[in-house]
């Protein structure tokens, strides 16, 4: 684990990294806004997925490594979603909370991105060991935001792309999505352990 974590945060950075580069190189396309936003957005739903998928392959391998990197995962969902979130209201909204909020009532992919956001917020904020222990079973009460946050990313996505009636990619995201939730149900999950076994 003292190798794996930083390796993987060191990983996860790497988006961003590369964003980074390609804005110096002035190689971020003819709509520079466009592709960061994009960009920031796939990310975070990539971590997203990645987090999700901590559970079944502790079930499948018996590795508690998994759930020791979902934290960080985690984290860097939000933090991608929080890059998203804040070039769309910077360059788009031009920081105007009046405009912002107009576009999050009356456009149906924005309010569910929003809201994506806002669900988001207390996972993060409680994903340390002091709300782990203060909140007892609230904490896992409070947790299962995770499977509203699955529905809200995916409409947000699935809104936006059906627009330009390009589905395709929404559509393998939502169902490793779908999948990765199926894994949490009961009976899953004791199959899981026992293919393990």
């Amino acid at each position: 684990m003292k190798l794996l974590k930083p390796a993987i945060f060191i990983f996860c950075l790497v988006p961003l990294v590369r964003l980074v580069w390609l804005g110096v190189d002035g190689d971020l396309g003819a709509n520079p806004i466009e592709f960061i936003t994009r960009s920031t957005g796939t990310w975070a739903l990539v971590f997203f997925c990645a987090t999700l998928a901590m559970t079944p392959l502790r079930l499948i391998t018996g590795w508690t490594v998994w759930i020791k990197l979902r934290r960080m995962l985690g984290l860097f969902c939000f933090f991608y979603a929080c890059i998203h979130f804040s070039i769309w209201f910077w360059l788009d909204q031009n920081l105007d909370i009046q405009s912002m909020w107009g576009d999050v009532v009356k456009r149906p992919f924005i309010t569910m991105g929003f809201l994506t956001l806002v669900l988001l917020t207390p996972l993060a904020i409680t994903s340390n060991q002091w709300s782990v222990r203060h909140l007892g079973k609230r904490w896992s009460v409070l947790h299962k935001l995770v499977y509203i946050v699955a529905f809200t990313a995916i409409a947000h996505y699935w809104w936006h792309k059906a627009g330009k009636n390009d589905l395709d990619i929404v559509s393998i995201y939502g169902a490793v999505l779908l999948a990765l939730l199926v894994c949490r149900l009961p009976t899953v999950k004791s199959l899981l352990q026992r293919l393990r076994n």
